[in-house]
């Protein structure tokens, strides 16, 4: 007897029996924002394959709006069917989940995609070169910066038109993570996304160098995330047996009753539950940018092309922060009490860290980097509530911040001297008596990122901070406002140094935008000021999307 063949033979067998396969049930209406998305991506690929080269950009830039906007009308149609509320569940095999978080922060990432779009199309900022306009990206990202090649490139006009479907690929993935219901679709999403942004960190046009350094230093903090992270996954299998997120919390609930008899030597082992939630938890923290694992964040943060930064630092936080909020409400809220301390104490570093450490900085993209780390921790604050409302509260802050990052950034791609941008604070003095409209609309971000009343970043503060305290979480609510104080001081700093310090005769100068980069700029001052002013609905559009389906 040959134990292949008979192997073999019985694999065929079985596979001849009707109905011994299933044929799996997709429900591809309901996950139709993400196919949408991913379609378009894939076109992309084949533009940039057959479509002459002076034809590309026009026809990427349209693709991509016009996906990105009907993923957007999709997920409003799935919204307006109950999706959210009555009717949510989980689709693909129970992959996914279609429920009001996964759909209100879809809706988000979709749209903070259209408008970050608009800055990765941008091309009047830079001189012409060789009478044709460029964007901020490489000519020619494959040659050796300096080099023959890309000199050959730049004088060709050319331009890396391939980043469009490179973003639709990110954002596919970034629609995934937030909606994965199983530990195998979380970390597949978490590559889908990763990945392309690597390759976009290294494709700034100018500081080849220093852009490619970021990228390298993502990729190698990235691998060593997503190694912690499956990991971690292995050792949460081998506890339940199983990577569904309910067949997980089911055991943890319910412990012996739930293990098979004959796995029930090796299964249901606590070390493993412990520590295979303690490294999935590690793996997420990193994509969020939470201390002590936000130290890729300064460095890729300041070296890719600031289109790219705006882009991942708005939608990464949003995909990474539900991803969070399921792992931690759905799968493990059995271990509360034991994830509660640990986060508590993440969540007081992240927060006093950031604030502490922006202040001394003195290059614009490295404080901002610090300060989406401090944000960080607010938004852990009310993670940590473990209620409705620290969810919505959350969902809420996501979207509020998104818009605020997203708009600061596209500022800072307006500043610029002979070498590029701008982005030494000392350069920034006296910016407000030479282009008093754009040193006030970067006032207005800066507000919202201390959380002056009247803007977004005030009402989301507020709402993570009232469903902090009323899970009993006051001293974290105490160290929150203590640290929102501290990071004050460097707001205001960059305020006082742009509006009360003479402008320098060597000075940088204000680029005149297109209008793709004036309509984000525009949007992002929109979103601001009306979830600060008017958050009610807002408030309660989150509220609505609270519940996670289990």
């Amino acid at each position: 007897m040959n134990p292949v063949t008979d192997v073999h033979t019985l694999w065929t067998t079985a596979a001849e029996v009707p109905g011994r396969i299933p044929v799996p049930h997709i429900e591809y209406a309901q996950i139709s924002p993400t196919l949408i998305v991913f379609g378009a991506a894939i076109v992309g690929v084949l533009i940039e394959a057959f479509l002459p080269r002076r034809n590309r950009y026009t026809a990427q830039l349209l693709l991509s709006v016009v996906a990105l906007a009907a993923a957007f009308a999709a997920i409003i149609g799935l919204a307006a069917g109950g999706f959210a509320t009555t009717k949510a569940h989980l689709a693909a095999m129970g992959a996914l989940a279609v429920d009001g978080p996964a759909l209100f922060l879809q809706g988000t990432i979709l749209l903070v995609s259209l408008v970050a779009v608009f800055t990765f199309a941008e091309r009047r900022l830079d001189p012409a070169a060789h009478g044709k306009r460029v964007d901020s990206f490489a000519a020619q990202a494959a040659a050796v910066p300096g080099g023959a090649a890309e000199q050959a490139a730049v004088k060709a006009g050319f331009t890396t038109t391939e980043v469009f479907p490179i973003l639709l690929f990110a954002v596919g993935g970034m629609l995934i993570f937030p909606a994965a219901n199983d530990l195998l679709t979380l970390f597949v999403a978490l590559e889908v996304f990763s990945l392309p942004l690597y390759i976009l960190c290294a494709l700034a046009r100018r500081q080849r160098l220093l852009s490619q350094e970021a990228a390298l230093k993502y990729f190698l903090l990235g691998a060593f995330s997503s190694a912690f992270l499956l990991f971690g996954i292995a050792l949460l299998y081998g506890y339940a047996g199983t990577v569904t997120y309910a067949g997980i919390a089911e055991v943890i609930a319910d412990g012996a009753k739930q293990i098979d008899p004959a796995l029930a030597g090796t299964m249901g082992n606590d070390a493993l539950l412990l520590i295979g939630g303690a490294l999935a938890l590690m793996g997420l923290l990193f994509k969020v940018g939470a201390v002590p694992f936000h130290m890729w964040t300064p460095d890729v943060y300041q070296g890719a092309p600031t289109p790219v930064t705006g882009f991942m630092a708005a939608a990464t936080k949003v995909a990474a922060f539900g991803a969070l909020l399921r792992l931690l409400y759905v799968v493990l809220p059995g271990m509360r009490w034991d994830w509660r301390p640990v986060m508590w104490g993440v969540a007081i570093v992240t927060m006093l860290g950031g604030a502490i450490v922006a202040i001394t900085q003195s290059d614009i993209k490295r404080l901002l980097a610090y300060s989406s780390i401090a944000h960080a921790g607010f938004i852990l604050a009310g993670v940590l509530a473990t209620t409705r409302d620290g969810i919505s509260s959350v969902l809420f802050y996501l979207a509020a911040y998104s818009f605020v990052t997203l708009g600061a950034f596209a500022v800072v791609t307006l500043v610029r001297d002979a070498g590029g941008e701008a982005t030494q604070l000392s350069k920034w003095a006296g910016l407000g008596r030479r282009s008093p409209l754009v040193a006030a609309v970067f006032a207005v971000f800066l507000l919202a990122f201390a959380g002056i009343p009247l803007t977004s970043g005030f009402a989301g503060k507020f709402a993570v901070f009232k469903a902090a305290a009323q899970s009993g979480a006051g001293w974290l609510v105490v160290i929150g406002v203590l640290s929102s104080a501290i990071a004050a001081f460097f707001y205001i700093r960059v305020i006082v140094l742009m509006f009360f310090h003479e402008p320098k005769a060597d000075g940088p100068t204000v680029a005149v935008p297109s209008p793709l980069t004036t309509t984000a700029i525009a949007i992002g001052v929109v979103v601001t000021l009306v979830l600060g002013l008017a958050p009610q609905y807002f408030l309660d559009l989150a509220g609505q999307a609270g519940t996670f389906v289990r």
